[in-house]
């Protein structure tokens, strides 16, 4: 179980005098309350609570690299104001690799900046024009519902139209692009 980072809740018997019901997490999770409780046929039963982050939640921000603003003339003679020759002698190459590391991390600090992001669950090919016409057609189906007549259930199925059809053909030129890309931007299909 340590192998597998997994940690066993149960210290009591849940059979006669053997421990054969299992609560086992990730050191991660934790379990709060747990008791051995009463009896499900020849069983103990297992009471507990467990304590897990709610997965919609997600940070507000990321750092990121903002490789625009980079100053990378000055980054590129900090790199070359070093003399490798005496930095690496007498090293094996996986020493030479984490002093080149640690140069190159230590300049991208110096000369790239960070700037923060909000992340999104949007997929790719979600566009600000796909959100307008989201936000038009629950405006429609409101007036819909609040009003009641011929004018607005007419304008909501157009509106419900537009979002399917604009989706439909984003979606469609996303994978064109995609596929087209296949070849030389592989990334793009990520």
């Amino acid at each position: 179980m340590n192998t597998n980072s997994l940690q066993q809740h149960v210290n009591e018997p849940t059979r006669g005098n053997n421990i054969l019901d299992l609560v086992m997490t990730t050191t991660d999770l934790s379990i709060n309350g747990l008791e051995v409780t009463g009896k499900i046929g020849d069983h103990q039963m297992i009471d507990f609570s467990l304590k897990v982050q709610d997965p919609n939640t997600r940070t507000q921000h990321k750092q990121v690299l903002d490789y625009k603003q980079a100053n990378f003339e000055q980054m590129k003679e900090e790199l070359g104001s070093y003399n490798y020759e005496v930095l690496m002698n007498n090293k094996n190459a996986e020493e030479c690799y984490i002093i080149l590391k640690d140069k190159i991390a230590t300049a991208t600090d110096h000369h790239i900046p960070r700037k923060r992001i909000r992340p999104t669950n949007n997929p790719p090919w979600f566009s600000q024009e796909i959100k307008r016409l989201i936000n038009a057609r629950q405006h429609s189906y409101r007036r819909l519902k609040r009003y009641q007549t011929e004018l607005h259930r007419q304008e909501q199925i157009h509106a419900c139209r537009a979002v399917k059809r604009t989706i439909k053909s984003t979606k469609r030129n996303k994978e064109i692009t995609v596929a087209a890309q296949a070849k030389t931007n592989t990334k793009s299909f990520y």
